[in-house]
Order: C-alpha cells, then sequence, then structure tokens
C-alpha cells in the first residue's frame, strides 16, 4: 500500500513539471516572422604541432672529490728552506763566475795596456834614440870634416909636386896616425905611374909629422875615423 503511494506521488510531480514547463513555452512563444536566424560562426582550424617530449634528464650522482692529503707544514717549510738555500747558492755561484769574468777581463785589458804602453814607451825611445844618432853622426861629420881640412891644409903645403906631373896622374896615400896626431906609417893604395909623383906624395906625408890638433878629438871618434886616414893626390888637387 506504502508503495502504491510513492508511486502515484512520483506520477503528480512529473505531471506538475511538465505543466510548468508548457506554460512557460506558451508564455515566450512568439510569431515565426520575428524569428531571430543564428549564422554558423566559421572557425579557422590550425594543425598543432606537438612539441617532442623531453626525455627525463637523470642526473648523476656527483663524483665524490679525493679527500686532499694533509701538509705536513713543518715538511713544506724545510723544502722551501731547501729551495731558497739552493737558489741562493746558486745566485751566488753564477756572481762568483761573472765577478771572475769581470776580473779576468779587467786584468787582460790591463795587460794589453801595459803591452801598448811599454810599445809605445820603446817606440819613443827608439825614435829618440834614432834622432840622437842622427844629431850625433851630424856633429861627428861636422867635427871630422873639421880635422880633415886641417890635414888636407897641412899635407898640401908640405907637397912639392915634381916637374913630371901631369894634370890626370893621382896617387891615393894612406896614412896610419895615433891618438897624439903623429904620423906613423904612410902605404901608396894606388899609384899614380910616375915613381917621383908617388915619392913627393909619401915625403908630404912623413913632413907633416904630427897633427897636435887630434889631441882634442874625442877617442872614439879618434877611433873610427882617423886611426887610419886615406888622401888621394893630383896635380889640381889633394882629396881626402
Amino acid at each position: 500500500m506504502s508503495n502504491f503511494l510513492s508511486y502515484a506521488s512520483a506520477i503528480l510531480v512529473s505531471i506538475a513539471v511538465h505543466v510548468l514547463v508548457v506554460g512557460a513555452l506558451l508564455v515566450n512563444w512568439q510569431p515565426e516572422s520575428k524569428r531571430v536566424m543564428i549564422q554558423p560562426q566559421f572557425i579557422e582550424a590550425k594543425l598543432v604541432e606537438l612539441a617532442p617530449k623531453k626525455k627525463p634528464v637523470v642526473k648523476k650522482p656527483a663524483a665524490k672529490k679525493p679527500a686532499k692529503p694533509k701538509v705536513d707544514q713543518a715538511k713544506k717549510k724545510r723544502e722551501a728552506d731547501r729551495r731558497r738555500a739552493a737558489e741562493k747558492k746558486k745566485a751566488a755561484a753564477l756572481k762568483a763566475k761573472k765577478d771572475k769574468e769581470l776580473k779576468a777581463k779587467e786584468l787582460e785589458e790591463k795587460r794589453l795596456a801595459e803591452l801598448e804602453r811599454q810599445r809605445v814607451a820603446t817606440e819613443f825611445a827608439e825614435t829618440l834614440e834614432q834622432e840622437q844618432a842622427q844629431l850625433n853622426a851630424q856633429e861627428e861629420d861636422r867635427i871630422a870634416n873639421s880635422f880633415r881640412q886641417l890635414i888636407q891644409q897641412r899635407l898640401s903645403e908640405n907637397w912639392s909636386r915634381p916637374p913630371s906631373a901631369r894634370r890626370d896622374m893621382e896617387a891615393v896615400i894612406r896614412i896610419r896616425l895615433v891618438p897624439t896626431g903623429r904620423v906613423v906609417g904612410v902605404t901608396i893604395l894606388q899609384s899614380s905611374g910616375d915613381i917621383a909623383f908617388d915619392r913627393s906624395v909619401e915625403q908630404a906625408a912623413f913632413k907633416a909629422e904630427q897633427f897636435v890638433e887630434l889631441q882634442k878629438m874625442d877617442a872614439g871618434l879618434f877611433e873610427r875615423r882617423f886611426r887610419q886616414v886615406d888622401v888621394a893626390f893630383s896635380p889640381q888637387d889633394l882629396r881626402l
């Protein structure tokens, strides 16, 4: 009985709902001429590109860093001290080598400078010696010429030309003297070809006997130039 009542109530409620819907439609109904036309909208279709699926990144586990060995500070300091000592020793050896090379260079320069000084001094001394020797030779020639002129004059004064003398005749004699100027010997080096002419020449030398002026002469000059004196006699002149 209760089921029947429930079913009847449901039918009545359904009928009431339909009546309300039909009434609402009748109230909102309009004539056919006033219908509103609805145009369909065109929708542009586009293909949608699907992005490729990203592969999931698998993170590798971070590698563990090896543990740093513990530093022995005392050992590190000893090694640093050894390096510094080695570098200092190397620098000292290099400096000693450079100093040695510099000293050797300075000694060589001094040696060369001394050799050059000695060479210049020697050349200067030799030049002075040559100049002095030249001056001495010139002075010696001047003195010797003055004594030769004296001997020539004395021989010319003591020579008596023989009547057989001719212009082309010439006799050369060598007079030997001692430091006192005395004549100690006469030798005919070249005959004139006339005995009287040659004898007159010898007599002129012995007649002179002594050239006392030679006693004032330097001994060295006498030995070099007047120990022996060669004299040429000719009727024109008398030449030494």
